[in-house]
């Protein structure tokens, strides 16, 4: 097997890459008047996901995202804060994930998840041609053209495109994320980057519901090269839906004998100040696999787990 200097030597040009990519994205929210914060990495009580598996660190998590905690820094009035961070989630190892990686996190107060859909794509443009990108990404074997508009695709129509029954047949026999990573997440983002939105109510998460057709959520995801990046949305701002929403996301997880968390009680309280907003995570990892061209995310890191 090689040793570590014959490896760290190979990804020499890949994380000189990556250097460039953080400092040009830190330069693009500086630039627009942002606030670059820090916020604890480990916390007494995360949100409660149905899908996501927090690691213990004493009797308190490592977190799975700053979500929570840069949310009470919105409703204290911080209104454009940015953070680049590490993050921890339980058997999360593969050809793209990683038990500890490193997230983009930003939120905007006055937004919805339509103008953070244009900002999202604003930020990456300026930091490929900082790049020297020429308006496209390398991507994992084909060129991506980071040209406006980007696709926006919402799920029912993916669905529509893509797979073999509705989203409504999906969800009603629970196979919803199975036909999304088969069939649909492939095809996504393909010649050009496109949002998944208007996801269904039911897997809302944080985000509000539309104003004008209840069920669906004004939630996206990015996909650019039919890999998954980003994950955003219009902020739900009603403690008491946040409230059910926990609650029946913490049933879901008894069935898998997943932790039992605590309430972030401090969250759901600061949500009384909380203005309307949207945020936005974003895979620090993956970005910088599509701008190196690399097909695995063990690429374009320093030390795999297994190293260590």
């Amino acid at each position: 097997m090689p040793d570590d200097k014959f490896i760290l030597a190979r990804k020499r040009n890949a994380l000189k890459l990556r250097a460039s990519l953080i400092q040009n994205i830190r330069l693009y929210f500086i630039n627009n008047n942002f606030l670059e914060i820090e916020t604890p990495v480990r916390i007494p009580a995360p949100a409660p996901e149905e899908h996501i598996e927090a690691m213990p660190a004493g009797d308190w998590f490592l977190q799975t995202s700053p979500e929570l905690c840069m949310k009470r820094m919105l409703a204290a009035g911080y209104d454009r804060i940015f953070q680049i961070c590490k993050c921890f989630r339980c058997a999360e190892r593969g050809r793209l994930h990683l038990p500890e990686f490193t997230m983009l996190e930003w939120y905007v107060a006055g937004f919805d998840y339509s103008r953070l859909m244009d900002q999202c794509a604003e930020m990456i443009i300026s930091v490929a041609n900082n790049l020297g990108c020429a308006g496209s990404l390398a991507g994992r074997g084909t060129p991506i053209n980071l040209a406006l508009p980007w696709e926006r695709i919402t799920v029912q129509e993916a669905f529509e495109k893509y797979a073999p029954v509705t989203m409504a047949e999906a969800l009603g026999k629970n196979k919803f994320d199975e036909i999304l990573v088969d069939l649909i997440e492939p095809n996504l983002g393909i010649a050009r980057p496109a949002f998944l939105c208007d996801y269904p109510a039911e897997l809302g998460a944080l985000a509000r519901l539309k104003q004008d057709d209840k069920s669906v959520a004004e939630r996206f995801e990015l996909y650019i090269g039919g890999l998954e990046l980003a994950n955003g949305f219009s902020e739900l701002t009603d403690a008491v839906e946040q409230r059910q929403r926990f609650i029946q996301a913490q049933k879901l997880r008894a069935k898998q004998n997943y932790a039992a968390y605590p309430l972030p009680e401090k969250f759901l309280t600061s949500m009384a100040d909380l203005p309307a907003s949207a945020g936005i995570a974003l895979g620090i990892d993956r970005l910088a696999m599509l701008f190196a061209g690399v097909s695995g995310i063990d690429d374009i890191i320093t030390f795999t787990p297994e190293s260590l």
